[in-house]
């Protein structure tokens, strides 16, 4: 009947899909998208190594030539070093009979597990004997001999807490930029808390004023602030801190801009943008003998006393070149440069064959900054 049969349409439209069942498809190679991508990656790293090749040929420096072509220095020295097969290689023991004899190691270890070095980093142990006249060996070789007695991790006792308009400071000499917070000390009970004012240098990383009260009120950090900058003998050119209602008030923003003093705030939901008050209150919570709770606001006095003295004068900080925060704050660390540089020329010149080449004091940085700008990539 003429009802049964298929329509013209769709008849046709059913041998053009039996005829594509039918006919044999062509396969594509499987490597050839892969052959053709790397054809163009070989391309492009040959135009790179052609152009790197030229600039060094013009005197420009490594690091120059790699930042112009846009291959990390990393994949440069990499390609020169060629193909490594197998475990990394060991380090090659100086042949020429003035490595460090099993004798001295096993001094360089015993000093820095003495008492009064046990909870210190290397860097601190090995400046502070450098600091004494006393010289037993590089710092590099210090860290390899504490490495291989599995000591070169974390050497204090620590807790293992959860670590929580974008402002951009800079300051290049001290009292130019300070940064303060508050932190809660736990107290006697449960529900009693005490609160710790403290403010910090981001260039000396000295801290001019600490204050530890039972409340957290405006009017307090308006005269703690003041106080620190009458302590200090002059004013900072900007004062940096989060977004706490203290930080944020009407006294503190009243007493900043009577003394000119520019006011910065942490970006919300941000964590890295008050850095030097957040690590200098993690130095101060996790020291070994920070206590589970302070039985009065006494006893946090007297603990956070003993904390900003060894902080400010004893502590080497590796940020300002391992010198203590006074001695950048108050200019004396030049003083203490040219002496360690005396004492590493000494030790240079009774064993030159111990060192590789002659040894410098570490360097200091001459600014610090609070989010540094990054530099515009290049087009």
């Amino acid at each position: 009947m003429p009802g049964n049969r298929a329509c013209p349409v769709r008849r046709e439209a059913i041998r053009k899909r039996t005829r594509a069942s039918r006919a044999p498809r062509r396969m594509a190679h499987p490597a050839g998208n892969h052959l053709r991508e790397h054809g163009h990656a070989a391309a492009t790293d040959d135009a790179m190594t052609a152009a790197f090749t030229q600039l060094r040929a013009g005197q420009v420096t490594t690091k120059a030539a790699c930042a112009l072509i846009g291959r990390p220095r990393a994949s440069h020295y990499r390609r020169r070093a060629g193909p490594i097969l197998g475990p990394k290689q060991a380090r090659r023991v100086p042949d020429n009979g003035q490595a460090l004899t099993a004798v001295e190691q096993t001094a360089v270890l015993t000093l820095i597990n003495t008492k009064q070095y046990a909870d210190l980093a290397i860097g601190q142990i090995w400046t502070r004997e450098l600091d004494e006249g006393r010289y037993l060996c590089s710092m590099s070789s210090m860290y390899r001999i504490a490495r291989a007695a599995g000591q070169t991790r974390e050497r204090r006792r620590q807790a293992t807490h959860r670590t929580s308009v974008k402002p951009e400071l800079m300051a290049d000499g001290p009292s130019q930029t300070w940064s303060w917070d508050i932190t809660k000390l736990r107290g006697p009970s449960k529900g009693i808390f005490y609160h710790l004012y403290v403010l910090i240098d981001i260039f000396s990383r000295y801290n001019p004023g600490w204050l530890v009260s039972t409340c957290e009120e405006s009017n307090l950090a308006a005269d703690f602030i003041a106080g620190a900058i009458r302590g200090n003998g002059t004013a900072p050119h900007s004062v940096h801190a989060d977004r706490g209602t203290s930080m944020t008030s009407k006294p503190v923003s009243m007493l900043l801009t009577d003394l000119g003093v520019t006011r910065t705030h942490s970006r919300p939901h941000v964590s890295n943008d008050n850095p030097f008050s957040e690590a200098q209150y993690r130095t101060l919570k996790y020291l070994p003998d920070f206590p589970e709770h302070f039985r009065s606001l006494e006893h946090a006095k007297q603990f956070c006393t003993e904390f900003f003295y060894q902080y400010n004068y004893i502590h080497r900080h590796s940020g300002i070149g391992w010198h203590t925060p006074a001695s950048v704050h108050f200019g004396t660390a030049d003083a203490i440069d040219d002496a360690r540089r005396t004492t590493l020329t000494t030790a240079y010149h009774a064993n030159p064959a111990r060192f590789g080449r002659r040894p410098h004091p570490p360097t200091r940085p001459d600014k610090a900054w609070i989010n540094q700008p990054q530099p515009a990539p290049a087009k």
